[in-house]
């Protein structure tokens, strides 16, 4: 068997027939496809006996509820693929898109990660874009995150991961934006990551959503992620310039944890005077900085 797709499924009885389907309609044939009903108190479990019946290539597997880290973990555990793949339930893959991945990683065996494009927030006319990255093979996996700004879309659900990968690295359960946490120790792994043009993951805008909805928490928890890369990365001299931006990347997350949270103030301040906000994070200083975000947020606010 060539590929694994895992779905977590909770309370998705209005998406999952559609994600599902998306599937099971592509041209490449030769998959598993594992969905993890974690604890749905909805129609959701009955639906996947529903699509099961249909297709031998279904397996449902229903655990308590423990949230997408475990079910993912849960469907790699039941894995049988060399390559794995993540689908979220609330989401959908454009028609033949399948076949030339797979036909990409038959050619090319080497390849430990295939990235393909992404519709991201598709549905909502005012956020919605297309990120088609650019055929591109990377063997410098600092390269990636920095050059290729990785950082910015770390999305488990647009890449097929060769499997073996997955042997010592999981999810973090208990963490939001488990996607930034697990991909750079997938990183670590790999000898030779690709992007591709080909093909299209449909992320469908979901109100509800992590993104959509991410208090001062789950900010917490996505700047916790990027420290240690960050720090991992300061010192490639020959990739200076892409780590300062990823330094004010990371720099904005802080402020907007300090914004909705007041703090805690975890950004080390490093060498990095590109912007304007660089250069006032080392004239005033970091809690200062954030304190006059704050407050020109709030300014913004009141006069809109």
């Amino acid at each position: 068997m060539k590929l694994s797709i895992i779905i977590p499924v909770y309370n998705v009885e209005k998406t999952l027939e559609q994600c599902v389907r998306s599937i099971l309609t592509q041209s490449f044939r030769d998959y598993q496809l594992i969905l993890i009903d974690d604890g749905s108190t909805d129609n959701s479990y009955e639906i996947c006996k529903k699509l099961a019946q249909e297709d031998h290539r279904i397996q449902i597997v229903r655990q308590e509820n423990r949230g997408l880290s475990s079910a993912r973990n849960k469907g790699l555990s039941k894995s049988h693929g060399e390559y794995v793949t993540f689908v979220d339930s609330d989401d959908t893959m454009k028609a033949d898109t399948l076949a030339p991945l797979m036909q990409q990683l038959a050619i090319h065996h080497d390849y430990d990660i295939l990235e393909y494009p992404i519709y991201v927030h598709y549905g909502d006319p005012t956020r919605q874009y297309k990120l088609f990255p650019a055929d591109h093979v990377y063997t410098d996996m600092e390269d990636y995150w920095l050059k290729g700004k990785a950082y910015q879309h770390t999305y488990a659900c647009n890449k097929i991961y060769r499997r073996e990968l997955f042997c010592d690295v999981k999810f973090p359960e208990g963490r939001l934006f488990e996607d930034v946490y697990t991909l750079p120790l997938l990183l670590k792994k790999c000898q030779i990551v690709a992007t591709t043009n080909e093909g299209m993951y449909y992320y469908h805008a979901n109100p509800k959503g992590i993104t959509a909805t991410a208090d001062g928490h789950a900010l917490l928890d996505l700047l916790e992620a990027h420290l240690p890369v960050l720090a991992d990365t300061a010192n490639n001299t020959q990739l200076a310039k892409a780590w300062e931006t990823y330094y004010a990347h990371v720099l904005n997350i802080q402020l907007d944890v300090y914004e909705k949270k007041g703090g805690p103030l975890l950004l080390p301040v490093m060498d990095a005077h590109g912007t304007l906000k660089l250069k006032l994070l080392h004239f005033i200083g970091l809690k200062r900085l954030c304190q006059l975000n704050r407050c020109l947020h709030k300014i913004y606010r009141r006069s809109h």
